[in-house]
Formats: C-alpha cells, sequence, structure tokens
C-alpha cells in the first residue's frame, strides 16, 4: 500500500508515457509512491501568456486530493506557482528557466525540489538552475527531450543519470 502520493504533470509534446516519466513513475512507485499522472484536456492552440493560468486550473483540483511530490515537465513547470504556495517538494523535468512565471516561483519555493535539464535545451539555464537549488542534473549537449546525439545509448545514459537522482532526491525525503 503506497503511502505517499506523486503527481506527475506532462510537457504539451511529452506525455507520461515518455521514457522520462515512465521510468520516473517508476522509481516513485518503488519508493512507496502512489503516482497520478495527468492528462492535459483540450491543449489545442494554448498561448504561452495563458500557460501558467492553463496549468494552474487544471493541477489544482488534482493537488488538493493531497500531494506528496510534484513531478513536472516543461509545460507542467508552469505548477511552480502551486508547488511554491503549498509548500509541495518537486522535481522540475526541463523546466522552462528562461520564463519569469517558472523561475519566480522556484526562487520563492521553500519545500525542496530537483531541476534536471540539458545544454542544449534553449530553456534550460544551468547557471540558474543552481542558484535556484543545490538539487540539479545537468546532461551535457541534451536537448530538450533530455536527448543527446550520437548513439542512442547516451541517451539512455542520460536517463538513467536523472532517474537516479529522483531516487535520491526522494531517498531523503
Amino acid at each position: 500500500m503506497a503511502d505517499r502520493r506523486a503527481v506527475l504533470a506532462p510537457g504539451r509534446g511529452y506525455d507520461t508515457r515518455g521514457p522520462l516519466f515512465v521510468y520516473i513513475g517508476e522509481a516513485l512507485r518503488r519508493r512507496g509512491f502512489e503516482v497520478h499522472e495527468v492528462t492535459w484536456r483540450s491543449i489545442g492552440d494554448l498561448r504561452h501568456d495563458a500557460a501558467p493560468e492553463w496549468v494552474a486550473e487544471q493541477l489544482d483540483p488534482v493537488l488538493d486530493a493531497g500531494v506528496d511530490l510534484l513531478v513536472g515537465k516543461s509545460l507542467g513547470s508552469f505548477a511552480a506557482p502551486l508547488a511554491a504556495d503549498r509548500g509541495i517538494p518537486a522535481v522540475w523535468l526541463t523546466p522552462l528557466l528562461t520564463d519569469p512565471a517558472v523561475r519566480e516561483p522556484l526562487a520563492r519555493a521553500t519545500a525542496p525540489f530537483l531541476l534536471a535539464g540539458g545544454t542544449a535545451d534553449p530553456v534550460w539555464d544551468g547557471a540558474v538552475a543552481r542558484r535556484l537549488t543545490p538539487y540539479v542534473v545537468e546532461v551535457a549537449d541534451a536537448d530538450h527531450s533530455m536527448m543527446v546525439p550520437g548513439p542512442l545509448a547516451a541517451s539512455a545514459e542520460a536517463l538513467g543519470r536523472v532517474c537516479t537522482a529522483v531516487e535520491e532526491f526522494v531517498a531523503g525525503r
């Protein structure tokens, strides 16, 4: 029986069936979490400026049911204000660190959070990440999907690094 609850908030084009979420979800289940996978309702032609409110509207009811860990990727990182306001520990996968709507709530968060991104991702800023939290996994040359050039084994290794960082992060909670 799970004694903790994790909520997985996907990206715009990277849902919870993507490899990051599949392996992180399994890691969380093995650590005693019940995992709730969010599916966005009618994303359509969502404008960037409307995304923070749209994400909050969809996640508020899910978080009201109780949550011990929030995992968000890309678009899901617009949930940073919710995590900061509610004191929810979080894992942010390829967060939109170049956007103040994500960066500013992270700066005021009191609960610990892990940031994971790649140096080839235009919305990742490793220097900002390291200023915001001691929990950072940065993958050289990884893009917004955490894929790296070259043999696929290199991308699998990057996935493994992120999953290990998540396991270590939740082990201390």
